[in-house]
């Protein structure tokens, strides 16, 4: 049967260009980055910024590496003029940095917008005009000829006002709004007639056609095809730059943009986490750090990509999706057992698989080295009832130091997985400690060592002789044995109160810390006479004290397995 088609939508219509380049085409070099937070992405929060918040987050936003920023809407308000004007009067713009505001092409507000730019070193006027038909006739009741007449004298005013600012390097930009739902052939057309207005575009000054999908209306390819048709049929490429601004309505963005990029765009506005009306702008964040790990140097630094997500949160109330990619909370974290043992041992076989791919970095389920986000390994691999003993370990391990030996790593997820099924949520890493404390090295059970000396005999200082005191099932008693080692000699001892006879396989040795103030832990198997073998774990700044509490810690384990 065929598909069933809705009479409520159509597919966009596919675009007439029989020999695409651009799936063959790579992004070799970084775009432009514009950054329109503090305009797009500020008119669309619940609590637009302060002035001082803007002012804190346009630093930061310089800080990153923006060299476009879109600031404001000075004919719109008040506020916006005045931060415009703040930003020139007290010198707040880097050398390097174009600021860029926003106005339609409307006389008025034309002639305030470039009030607002008087002393300014450096700037972009951005006009836009709705070029779709949907727009230019059911908003705002316009033709396609009255679209052009007005966009051109809005050009030629914008001109004129520039050209009164000789001391000044100002730019222009227009965006025929909604640019992947209007005509192309009228996109062209009307494009063509603002290059000839403006008149002073080159290429070292070029002017940006900023081609927006302004909403998400076609899929990626689409908005690539578009792209590409653009800037063949422009007769003056060298002497502009093609923009993209990607809105998320079908959550396809980053994909749009990143498609159009390979099509031959060369500048890329968006905001940081994709702020922005509706579903959004597209995410820099997202884009840059994609581009990044391809191997692009893209001039923005998220090395402290927290902080930028403290701050972000903090000005605008709007919290950063826990799964957001490079940004969130989760963005590196595993949970499930599989991908954390891939992580654990892929951490420990990096220089082996950078000889092996020729890359510096390739880790199973990691695309991107967390500390180039300024992430900590630790948060890596998170702990609850889904967790896997290599995660585990890896916890104990990176967080706590403890190198526990494969053989328990069984015997510990069984032990930490108990209480998380119990509490039914994921547990933090002092939890996951005091488990495997509480578990192996301070077990209950009948056992309790008050001390252990271990003597030389005089003759020959291969043996040993050990006196052992206990207490058993709160009873005082003193041991005695010997044997060819101190931790011999206190097994033999132990075997007259032990209930079953049991000996010590090959057992782990580890130093934490170093000097005076290192810590030996032992990590110590009893092999049973009924086949099982159970760990106890022992510390003191003693390696043979560690073992014998070791010891102690496994026989309480079997007591307390056995008496259930």
């Amino acid at each position: 049967m065929p598909p069933k088609q809705t009479k409520k939508y159509a597919a966009p219509p596919k675009l007439d260009i029989p020999h695409r380049k651009w799936p063959d085409a790579e992004i070799t070099k970084s775009p432009i980055w514009c950054s329109v937070d503090l305009r797009d992405g500020n008119q669309a929060l619940p609590n637009p910024l302060t002035p001082d918040a803007k002012l804190e987050y346009f630093k930061m936003l310089c800080d990153i590496g923006f060299k476009h920023i879109e600031i404001a809407f000075p004919s719109a308000s008040q506020d916006d003029f005045d931060f415009t004007r703040r930003l020139i009067e007290e010198n707040h713009i880097p050398d390097d940095v174009f600021i860029m505001v926003l106005t339609q092409c409307r006389h008025h507000l034309i002639e305030r917008t470039l009030e607002s730019f008087a002393g300014i070193p450096r700037g972009i006027v951005h006009a836009y005009a709705a070029t779709s038909d949907l727009h230019m006739k059911q908003v705002f009741n316009l033709t396609r000829q009255q679209t052009i007449d007005m966009t051109v004298k809005a050009v030629q005013q914008i001109r004129d006002l520039v050209d009164a600012m000789p001391d000044s390097d100002i730019r222009f930009e227009f965006s025929p709004e909604e640019f992947t739902d209007t005509d192309l052939d009228f996109c062209l057309e009307i494009s063509n007639a603002v290059f000839d207005t403006w008149g002073k575009a080159s290429p070292d000054k070029p002017l940006i056609f900023n081609l927006p999908a302004t909403v998400e209306r076609r899929p990626p390819n689409h908005y690539a095809d578009m792209i590409e048709i653009f800037g063949n049929k422009f007769p003056q490429r060298d002497k502009i730059l093609i923009s993209l601004h990607s809105h998320n309505d079908q959550g396809m963005a980053v994909a749009g943009t990143e498609l159009a990029l390979l099509a031959g765009a060369d500048r890329v506005e968006g905001t940081l986490f994709g702020h922005g009306e509706r579903t959004g702008n597209v995410d820099l964040i997202t884009v840059a750090n994609n581009l990044f790990v391809r191997g692009v140097d893209t001039g923005l630094d998220f090395g402290n990509l927290d902080q930028i997500v403290a701050t972000v949160e903090k000005l605008t109330d709007m919290s950063v999706y826990y799964r957001q990619p490079y940004a969130g909370e989760y963005a590196f974290t595993a949970f499930s057992g599989s991908h954390q043992d891939a992580i654990r041992k892929g951490m420990s076989k990096r220089d082996e698989a950078g000889a092996m791919f020729g890359v510096g970095w390739k880790v199973p389920y990691l695309h991107i080295d967390p500390a180039d986000m300024g992430r900590k390994y630790e948060n890596l691999i998170r702990i609850n009832s889904q967790s896997g003993k290599g995660g585990i370990a890896w916890v104990l391990e990176h967080d706590h130091g403890l190198e526990v030996p494969k053989p328990m790593h069984h015997e510990i997820r069984n032990a930490v997985q108990a209480v998380a099924d119990k509490t039914a949520r994921e547990l933090n890493s002092d939890e996951v400690l005091e488990i495997f404390t509480s578990e192996f090295v301070n077990p209950a059970g009948p056992f309790e060592l008050v001390g252990y000396w271990p003597r030389p005999d005089d003759e020959n200082p291969t043996e040993i002789h050990g006196e052992v005191q206990l207490k058993v099932n709160g009873k005082s008693q003193t041991l005695t044995d010997d044997g060819n080692g101190p931790i011999d000699a206190f097994v033999h001892a132990l075997r007259q109160v032990a209930p079953m006879h049991f000996s010590i396989q090959d057992y782990h040795e580890q130093a934490i810390g170093k000097g005076a103030d290192a810590i030996a832990m032992a990590y110590v198997p009893l092999k049973f006479d009924d086949g099982q073998t159970v760990f106890g774990v022992g510390s003191d700044t003693n390696i043979d004290q560690a073992a014998v509490c070791a010891i102690i810690a496994g026989l309480n384990r079997k007591a307390s397995q056995d008496s259930k």
